[in-house]
């Protein structure tokens, strides 16, 4: 059996259905959960996560720190160059974008009709 979405072979027992669609678990998920990259209450948890009691600031993961050197050397670019430049799916790249946008760490922009991100 294949995910109506992304194509791959799900394992046998594991596929979900949401809204009469077959997925695997991967895009189970992202249906269930959508990212939501514009979150008042995730940029405020993030920027009040090292103020409160002492807690260390979020360290960033190799992914989100990969995405902001490319970002770096690039001046923006946009999700697909992100995911190819990374070789990884775009839902991958975007819940990675989501987390650095409620860090404040990045933003973005239109540019040529296009949408970029770039350092914020």
């Amino acid at each position: 059996m294949n995910c109506d979405r992304c194509k791959d072979v799900i394992p046998q027992g594991e596929a979900e259905d949401f809204c009469g669609q077959t997925l695997c678990e991967d895009c189970f998920m992202d249906a269930f959960s959508p990212v939501r990259t514009c979150d008042p209450w995730a940029v405020r948890s993030a920027s009040r996560f090292g103020e409160a009691g002492g807690c260390a600031a979020p360290s960033l993961t190799v992914r989100q720190g990969g995405i902001l050197a490319i970002l770096s050397e690039t001046g923006g670019v946009s999700m697909r160059t992100l995911a190819e430049r990374l070789a990884l799916k775009e839902a991958d790249v975007q819940r990675e974008i989501a987390t650095l946008r409620h860090m404040e760490k990045i933003r973005g922009d239109m540019q040529d009709g296009q949408k970029v991100f770039r350092l914020w």
